[in-house]
């Protein structure tokens, strides 16, 4: 679909320049649609004369749909462990296929990872493709786009869902480019347009202030990320049988054009947020990066991740990867501590899954309390001690 403006019958008014929510129209002589376009039609109300209109484009590059079918999730596997935004993503993808009438299945790349595919079938996979090489031991755009693409030319899959982690979110990307689709990033919901029977892909869109959902009609496969910790696990089944798939590689190691050299721990177990079952996280009201000891120290009795608000990462009391939140990380452990966080709504938006939500916060009428489970008003520095306290007292015990 297109907008175009006919210009015989266009009287520059003007009058559909100032209602482009993108400001994709110029007035010339005539009025000018600019490539920035995206065929909204709020122009097309409010032409007086009706000089603009919308048409029907053909579709570039279409694919035979009907070639395509069943449901993909790519199985991230890191230090010998399948990432829990894959076994989520399982979950839902489960949910998909069946409402598709199609089959799930799980892909995964690497170096002795075949061991894991049981895991996979358990949590609702009905086939599992395996992929090693050594050229594949570690990821690289290179080695696991190529082997991703061979899999997709030759299997087509309509639907794959991956992880929006550093990896997933490069994978994908790049797997599109080759194989000519689309890629919804950064999924929040997932479901089936009733219209078309096209997968639903629901994303935050301008600073999260509307959700969006996208559609794919021509292109296969539909691709999209979906953030960590929006779903939760299935329950594995371990008596649940599927079959696995065995692909040889095709990568040879002249494909790949990067080399790794070292591989440094930056991440500890304290900001390892995504996989962590506790979260406490900090935020304005510790007032100072030396308050954050309080944090830590909760955090080392509780066995849990050190997690931040914005506003702690911004005023530099916390590196970037403690950040939670919905230009952080989307996290959902069965505990989270909000310490001196009042709630701003792109943080509850990284955080609102988890099962039990612990506030603190002097301000009894702060946003983070309509989404807590149980709240302390209070001053965070004073509380926190006390609970790290109580807590050693209860785990000497």
């Amino acid at each position: 679909m297109a907008v175009k403006v006919s210009a015989e019958e266009c009287i520059a008014c003007g009058a559909c320049v100032p209602v482009c929510p993108f400001g994709a129209i110029e007035m010339n002589e005539k009025a000018v649609i600019t490539e920035a376009c995206t065929a909204c039609g709020a122009c097309v109300d409010t032409c007086p004369v009706q000089a603009i209109v919308r048409e029907e484009v053909a579709a570039q590059g279409t694919t035979n749909k009907d070639n395509y079918k069943d449901v993909w999730v790519y199985i991230e596997v890191a230090e010998g462990q399948i990432r829990n935004v894959s076994l989520e993503l399982l979950g839902e993808g489960r949910k998909l296929a069946d409402q598709m009438g199609q089959k799930l299945s799980g892909v995964m790349m690497g170096q002795n990872v075949a061991g894991l595919a049981q895991a996979v079938i358990a949590a609702g996979a009905d086939q599992v493709y395996i992929v090693e090489a050594s050229e594949l031991a570690h990821y690289s755009t290179d080695g696991f786009a190529l082997t991703f693409q061979d899999l997709i030319e030759t299997y087509k899959p309509a639907v794959i869902l991956l992880g929006a982690t550093n990896d997933g979110r490069d994978l994908g990307a790049s797997v599109a480019c080759r194989v000519g689709t689309g890629l919804t990033a950064d999924c929040t919901e997932l479901g089936i347009d009733e219209a078309t029977g096209l997968v639903a892909w629901t994303r935050p869109a301008f600073g999260g202030n509307i959700m969006a959902t996208i559609l794919c009609p021509e292109h296969r496969p539909q691709m999209g990320t979906v953030r960590p910790s929006v779903f939760k696990k299935p329950v594995p089944d371990a008596a649940r049988k599927g079959e696995i798939i065995t692909v040889v590689s095709k990568v040879k190691a002249q494909d790949i054009r990067t080399k790794l050299l070292e591989v440094i721990q930056v991440c500890t177990a304290s900001c390892n947020l995504e996989e962590a079952e506790i979260i406490i996280s900090g935020g304005r009201g510790l007032c100072s990066a030396e308050n954050f000891v309080l944090v830590e120290q909760l955090a080392e009795v509780l066995g849990g991740a050190v997690g931040a608000s914005r506003a702690a990462v911004d005023a530099g009391w916390k590196p970037v990867m403690h950040q939670v939140g919905q230009t952080g990380k989307t996290v959902g452990p069965k505990i989270y501590f909000a310490c001196g966080i009042s709630g701003a709504i792109q943080h509850m938006a990284g955080m609102s899954s988890s099962d039990v939500i612990i506030a603190i916060n002097k301000d009894p009428d702060a946003n983070i309390f309509k989404v807590a489970d149980y709240g302390i008003v209070g001053d965070v520095l004073e509380v926190l001690p006390a609970l790290t306290e109580e807590f050693r007292k209860v785990k000497g015990k």
